[in-house]
């Protein structure tokens, strides 16, 4: 049973790279936001985060919107998210800022209003819960809630198409979408039951490596960064960690590469700022070996960047160190955070 004063029921994804099989499973966007659900009382409205936290009163912008969209009682599950104007993409970093905003806070919702993207519906306006209809049905009910909804009010798009699923998977990363959510069509929503499945909309991309976690000969992870337009190296990211296979010829390439810049100070603070990796859950800094930024390297990373070096929020893998590229080929602008090489 739903509860307000509770933890919200969630059914965590599993990362897999396996195209839906959309004649029975459904393919929705997979937004680079905040998961939350919304409860919406005789008294108000409660928007609650993943971990059960109150967000209300840091998006007091969604309030009225979804107060006139909802009857009383209704309970919904979506996605919070802040558009990018400037860059014409979703922000993560421009959502968290909400948290830390503090008085500045009516300023940051007047330029960068947020948006809900509903896509389940727990408890209708009725009062009755939904939780053990098919997703199918939840869906219908769901879109007829929200027809005519306010502009920040939006149902998460979702198709049957293979095709279809598969275009957004390639096409729509450049906005903030971080891939698809496949959710069998008869589903029923139950906490922690490992139905859906998450597939990432994932590339490739060259960074120079800062640092290391580990040592020198054993790495562990790779700090990653980009030269900025004005010559400033830039951490972007850290890799998950390095293959066992592939940590010899890492050290290798590494070897002689301790940092000897001037006054022996990197350009990143040692340890690195729990902030500057995104791990806000565990929030502990980062000690590190600092590395001459000349060895360039090719990781898999998917498509969810903060702020405006394009820095990669989920950890990449490492694909092969490119001893063919200079660092100064690896570079970030303005226009295109997430880096460009030169050619």
């Amino acid at each position: 049973m739903l509860n307000g004063g509770d933890p919200p029921i969630w059914s965590p994804g599993c990362a897999r790279q396996n195209p839906p099989r959309v004649s029975r499973d459904i393919p929705s966007l997979e937004k680079d936001g905040f998961r939350a659900v919304v409860w919406r009382a005789a008294g108000g409205v409660r928007i609650q985060s993943r971990q059960g936290v109150d967000l209300t009163r840091f998006f007091p912008d969604l309030v009225s919107p979804l107060a006139d969209a909802l009857p009383a009682r209704t309970v919904l599950d979506g996605e919070l998210l802040v558009w990018d104007t400037r860059r014409g993409r979703s922000s993560f970093s421009l959502l968290q800022r909400r948290l830390t905003a503090g008085h500045r806070l009516p300023e940051i919702v007047r330029k960068h209003p947020a948006h809900l993207v509903a896509f389940d519906l727990l408890r209708d306006g009725r009062g009755v819960e939904l939780l053990a209809q098919p997703l199918a049905t939840r869906r219908t009910k769901l879109e007829q809630l929200l027809r005519g909804a306010p502009a920040q009010i939006a149902v998460c798009p979702q198709t049957q198409d293979r095709e279809v699923a598969l275009g957004w998977l390639g096409e729509l990363g450049v906005a903030g979408v971080e891939g698809l959510v496949i959710k069998p069509a008869a589903s029923l929503y139950r906490p922690a039951a490992g139905l859906w499945v998450k597939v990432r909309a994932r590339d490739t991309a060259e960074f120079v490596i800062g640092g290391v976690t580990g040592a020198l000969d054993r790495p562990v992870t790779l700090l990653l960064g980009r030269f900025d337009e004005r010559g400033t190296f830039r951490f972007v990211g850290q890799t998950h960690p390095v293959k066992t296979e592939d940590r010899q010829d890492v050290a290798r390439a590494l070897r002689g590469l301790p940092f000897r810049g001037p006054d022996a100070g990197h350009p990143w603070p040692c340890p690195l700022p729990a902030a500057w990796t995104g791990n806000f859950a565990e929030r502990q800094p980062v000690a590190f070996i600092p590395v001459e930024p000349t060895l360039v390297a090719e990781v898999e990373v998917d498509t969810a960047l903060d702020g405006p070096f394009g820095r990669v929020r989920h950890r990449g893998r490492l694909v092969r160190v490119r001893l063919d590229l200079h660092p100064q080929d690896v570079t970030i602008t303005r226009r295109s955070p997430a880096g460009c090489r030169r050619r």
